[in-house]
């Protein structure tokens, strides 16, 4: 699952200390692992090696530089949707060529730089987008290489946040439509018509809505590589992780518990999908996104003060919600460990129901509710597991507080990937009109 684990009572990432990390760089911080990145990377590569593949890292999901050239040299092409996740990826080495631009809304400026960095398809999600897309190539004198997102009416049974294929979200071309749309779009001169894509949604555990999918909609991509020539078919990403792991138990019974045998791994999700896919005799690209990076992260915090209500019991610690987004956003579990482990932490005489909450003022401000942990004090730290997707990304300035620092570790090496950003530079930018001055 991941690189972080307890050694002689203190928590690691790879071969290197989390608490050294912590001294070294203060708090909040986030951490990923190397290893863990390139290892999921793989998984997923030798999953889906029955087929003619490509695996695209959606960047939306975690866009450090030092993240995406990981990923990059270990052969990855990338699910972009902005001209800025584009500029990252060349930036941190990426190969524009390998990149598949999808989003419902992208802009003139958007398309004009895909199209002069060369990238491999636009996803387009709307006829008006084939329309903008055809336009702008014909003003750069190019065809714009483009497949159409198509939404194949599935419920994922995920998050209503995260769920992305039925005919009540925003995303892709009803299915019933899509043939007629790609008639028309052999009339725009300036297309390339080069795939099919879909997505159905984020964070699934369970492989019965992707075969589902793919049963539904892989007749379509057969019939439109036969009427078109299609080259590739995208069944999108949304392969879903574990946020419960041994760590937080203190031991193996979760491993040995039914949603443990129940997890959908890369070899389950490729064994129920390669008899619909490979008779295709298509390319099939894939845009996971969380299961390569969500496992592979850490967010450190430090414990400022331990307050009790006679009700509560909060924990107030230095992150917040404008570090990490997602409980606030989708009331999400992140697993939650101090650094260093005490004989019998695990049982209830040790521990104490508790509130992690961060300093902003707002109640949403929260990591956890009512839960036990081990106790913990002033100073200590605590690591949100499983935060190296939607994790940094989403992180915001409110409350004026900076961005935290990201280390990527390897091995035995630790290397700052992006510095804590500087107070001053959050308003550096503003100004104040002369005639208030």
């Amino acid at each position: 699952m991941h690189d972080f684990s307890f050694k002689r009572g203190k928590l690691y990432c790879e071969n290197v200390s989390v608490a050294s990390l912590a001294e070294k760089h203060n708090t909040p911080l986030y951490v990923y692992s190397h290893a863990t990145l390139t290892r999921n990377f793989r998984l997923l590569d030798t999953a889906l090696s029955p087929v003619d593949h490509t695996i695209h890292f959606a960047v939306k999901a975690n866009s450090n530089l030092g993240v995406l050239r990981t990923l990059a040299n270990a052969g990855s092409g990338f699910d972009i949707v902005s001209g800025g996740e584009l500029q990252r990826v060349i930036a941190a080495g990426g190969d524009p060529s390998k990149c598949i631009f999808a989003g419902v809304g992208k802009t003139e400026e958007d398309i004009e730089l895909a199209l002069k960095k060369g990238i491999y398809a636009f996803s387009a999600e709307s006829e008006p987008e084939l329309i903008r897309i055809n336009q702008i190539a014909r003003r750069l004198k190019k065809k714009a290489p483009i497949a159409v997102r198509v939404n194949p009416n599935i419920d994922a049974k995920t998050h209503a946040k995260i769920t992305t294929g039925t005919y009540e979200n925003k995303f892709g071309i009803a299915f019933e439509e899509v043939e007629d749309v790609y008639e028309r779009a052999t009339k725009l001169k300036h297309l390339q018509i080069r795939g099919l894509q879909m997505h159905i949604g984020s964070q699934l555990t369970e492989v019965g809505p992707f075969e589902k999918a793919v049963r539904k909609v892989a007749p379509l991509a057969k019939r439109l590589a036969e009427k078109h020539g299609i080259e590739f078919f995208s069944i999108g990403g949304g392969v879903g992780i574990v946020y419960e792991s041994a760590l937080e138990s203190g031991d193996a019974k979760w491993w040995r518990s039914p949603k443990r045998k129940n997890l959908l791994t890369p070899a389950k999700y490729a064994a129920k999908l390669m008899s619909l896919l490979k008779p295709l005799g298509l390319r099939i690209l894939i845009e996971p996104g969380r299961f390569i990076a969500g496992n592979a992260g850490i967010l450190i915090t430090r414990v400022e003060y331990v307050k009790q209500t006679g009700v509560k019991n909060f924990v107030i610690v230095d992150a917040a919600m404008n570090d990490l987004a997602r409980p606030a956003l989708y009331d999400s579990y992140h697993e939650i460990v101090p650094l260093t482990r005490q004989a019998g932490h695990h049982l209830k005489k040790n521990q104490v129901c508790s509130d992690v909450v961060g300093p902003i003022c707002e109640s949403s401000d929260y990591f956890c509710k009512n839960r036990m942990l081990p106790k913990v004090g002033e100073g200590n730290h605590l690591a949100l597991l499983s935060a190296g997707a939607y994790g940094f990304v989403m992180a915001s300035n409110y409350n004026v507080r900076p961005f935290p620092a990201e280390v990527l570790v390897k091995g035995s090496q630790a290397e700052i990937v992006r510095k804590r950003q500087p107070r001053k530079q959050l308003w550096a930018s503003e100004s104040i009109p002369k005639w208030l001055k």
